[in-house]
């Protein structure tokens, strides 16, 4: 079996998934995806398996379709990376499916947003429909600062025009990091904010420590992952006095805040998962 392991960035992860991959026995290569090119005609692909891991969302996607065009099995497949990098298509999904998830509104133009944002109340937050790392996610507290907010963003992009809002939910200054790797949970941690920010991104300064999770969360979080379509998948939740609701899904997990906090190996769990996929 001949695994790929595709990036445009490369990160501790990558070199931690390329080493364990070494150190079971498996051909792996490295695919730096910015300086290559694909045949989209060719009939078949010099891998068995790859594992996807581009930061770039419209990189990733692509990348991951275009190995799909020449046979190979991807992790993840193209579709859960086009759920998992729209957030407004995520939440879509798992709203359908009964998931709890925070109150969201999409709207398209800054006039719709306001109204959006009027109509769930403040404190509330704006996000960018793609994106990682916290970056130009926004609370708000109230209209005035929405309106700054919202007038600031620039529509270079076409995803400018698009506005994704949603509640604001209180909880404990931390959220709740899940690495699923097909249908076992591979990692649980808390993610606390550091001072002075709301958000709990490891890649900010936020504290990883490892989670506890009851079986009905747990079952929750495995459910939010087969509702996106599987593979290797960080679930992020909150707890709330209701009980935990799922506010994203990424396709392409970081897992170095995780793995420091974990006693089983992450990479090995990717690695056999991988592994796994491209023998059925």
């Amino acid at each position: 079996m001949r695994l790929t392991i595709a990036y445009d960035r490369l990160r501790l992860e990558e070199k931690l998934l390329l080493e364990e991959a070494k150190a079971m026995n498996v051909e792996a290569s490295m695919e730096d995806v910015k300086t290559a090119s694909f045949d989209l005609t060719a009939a078949e692909c010099r891998s068995d398996v790859v594992l996807q891991r581009c930061i770039s969302h419209v990189r990733g996607l692509h990348v991951a379709a275009a190995y799909e065009g020449m046979g190979a099995r991807v992790v993840n497949s193209s579709e859960v990376t086009r759920l998992c990098g729209d957030k407004m298509l995520a939440t879509i999904a798992l709203a359908r499916e009964g998931i709890p998830t925070p109150r969201t509104r999409i709207a398209f133009s800054a006039e719709g947003a306001m109204q959006a944002l009027d109509g769930l109340g403040y404190p509330a937050v704006i996000k960018p429909v793609i994106g990682s790392w916290g970056r130009l996610v926004a609370k708000v507290r109230d209209r005035d600062e929405a309106q700054t907010v919202i007038e600031s963003r620039r529509a270079e992009d076409p995803y400018d025009q698009l506005f994704y809002v949603q509640e604001y939910v209180r909880r404990p200054p931390r959220d709740v990091r899940v690495i699923v790797v097909g249908d076992r949970i591979a990692a649980a941690i808390y993610r606390y904010q550091p001072d002075g920010d709301w958000r709990t991104n490891v890649a900010r300064g936020g504290k990883a420590e490892p989670a506890k999770m009851s079986g009905e969360e747990q079952e929750l979080v495995l459910k939010a992952a087969r509702v996106v379509g599987g593979g290797v998948l960080g679930v992020d939740a909150m707890e709330t006095e209701k009980g935990m609701v799922v506010h994203e899904v990424n396709g392409t997990v970081e897992f170095k805040g995780a793995a420091s906090v974990t006693p089983g190996s992450i990479p090995k769990e990717i690695i056999r998962y991988a592994m796994e996929t491209a023998k059925r």
